[in-house]
Order: C-alpha cells, then sequence, then structure tokens
C-alpha cells in the first residue's frame, strides 16, 4: 500500500454518511486511440469507497503521487 492510500485512510470522512472507514483501490485502464488497440494502460485512478455506505469518490493518481515514471509506462507496456 502506498503512503498516499495510508494519508487518505488516516483522514478518510465520508461526505454522505460521515464514517471514518474506507477501502482504497488503484486501477489502470486504458485510454483511446493506439493505447486502447494496443491495450497500454496508461491512465491511473485511485478509487475511495466508504465501507458503511459504498459512495465512492475517483481520484486521478498522477495528481496525488505525481508524474508516473517514463521505466514504469515501459514496463507496463512489456508486462502487461
Amino acid at each position: 500500500m502506498s503512503h498516499v492510500e495510508d494519508e487518505i485512510r488516516a483522514r478518510f470522512v465520508c461526505s454522505k454518511c460521515g464514517h471514518s472507514e474506507c477501502w482504497t483501490k488503484e486501477l489502470a485502464m486504458t485510454g483511446t486511440g493506439l493505447s486502447k488497440m494496443f491495450d497500454i494502460q496508461n491512465n491511473y485512478y485511485l478509487f475511495v469507497s466508504c465501507t458503511h455506505c459504498g459512495y465512492t469518490e475517483i481520484y486521478h493518481s498522477d495528481v496525488l503521487k505525481g508524474q508516473r515514471s517514463e521505466l514504469s509506462n515501459i514496463l507496463d507496456l512489456l508486462f502487461g
């Protein structure tokens, strides 16, 4: 688990029900055009869900963690 996810869990308060526990999950998705055709997953998002009511917020991982390295993108291309 990343430092960013730990920080979100420590500070989480659901905006719908006020509950203070959450689940986090990072997902990678393809974009459009060539990245979709070659299944290059270059869009990363962090989903944060309240464990009480299920309300989910989505954050762009590049904004939370800084830009992903080129090495990471190359490894994703090679190993999927």
